[in-house]
């Protein structure tokens, strides 16, 4: 391999939060936090809440929901991932994005051990 990856980070966000704001950003820290590793790695991480968030802030209130908005903006990043890491939990979004990514062909790694060092043969 001698080109980067572009690798999506699927993983719980608000599942099993209750919607409580704390919970939601500790679960957006454990997705972040499979950022650097990939870097390290010579891929480039994405995240979709890293998208979506800012298209949420941007709509009004009688918009699409937050959950469309979520998903949509996953459907429409997928087109443009090599892979997909899936975290462990429970998450029906990060299920959608690999059942997305397995459609397209793509690899869905369920570890960062599993994902190939830029150059590795």
């Amino acid at each position: 391999m001698t080109t980067p990856l572009l690798i999506l980070i699927a993983g719980p966000y608000r599942s099993g939060t209750g919607g409580d704001p704390a919970l939601i950003a500790r679960n957006l820290e454990i997705l972040e936090q499979a950022a650097a590793p990939i870097h390290r790695l010579g891929h480039v991480p994405m995240i979709g809440e890293w998208v979506a968030l800012p298209i949420l802030r941007g709509l009004d209130e009688n918009s699409a929901t937050d959950g469309d908005v979520m998903y949509e903006t996953a459907h429409r990043l997928l087109q443009h991932c090599d892979a997909v890491l899936r975290l462990p939990g429970e998450s029906s979004g990060a299920d959608k994005d690999v059942e997305i990514a397995r459609e397209r062909g793509l690899p869905v790694f369920r570890s960062l051990d599993e994902i190939p060092a830029l150059g590795a043969a």
